[in-house]
């Protein structure tokens, strides 16, 4: 199912003032990433799936239109998904937008999401290509009966 363009596009402006903005596909939708970090996704069953953090997920599942994330039959905290009347106004589309951002930006650096590097493939040595011997005492030399 195809996510909601005229979304994607408002959500576009409100992140335009940000640095390190990416798009992706992904969740069912489009998901927008700040500093590699999931902030919201617009999604393709009808939405926006917005991270608030486990902190704040049970104090956002009080705010009207919203209900929990469910993948796979399991519950997922610190998301919520807000259903259209929900971000209507420009301005209730900026406070969700802005609450995926405070998120964002409340991660430490560090334990951000980080690509891995490519692991170098590591050259033998003489002693690792030869053929290694069970200790003595432990060979075993043919089926036990």
């Amino acid at each position: 199912m195809a996510y909601d363009e005229s979304t994607a596009a408002r959500v576009r402006i409100l992140l335009a003032g940000q640095r390190d903005v990416a798009e992706k596909k992904m969740m069912g939708g489009l998901c927008f990433m700040v500093n590699n970090t999931m902030c919201c996704t617009v999604s393709g069953r009808g939405g926006m799936l917005i991270r608030v953090g486990p902190e704040a997920h049970a104090r956002m599942l009080q705010e009207p239109h919203t209900s929990p994330m469910e993948m796979r039959g399991r519950i997922m905290t610190g998301f919520v998904r807000v259903a259209p009347e929900g971000y209507q106004s420009d301005s209730e589309l900026k406070t969700w937008v802005k609450r995926g951002l405070d998120f964002v930006a409340a991660i430490p650096k560090e334990t951000r999401s980080k690509k891995a590097a490519p692991r170098k493939a590591a050259a033998k040595t003489k002693a690792e290509t030869k053929t290694k011997t069970a200790p003595r005492g432990l060979a075993r030399k043919g089926p036990r009966r």
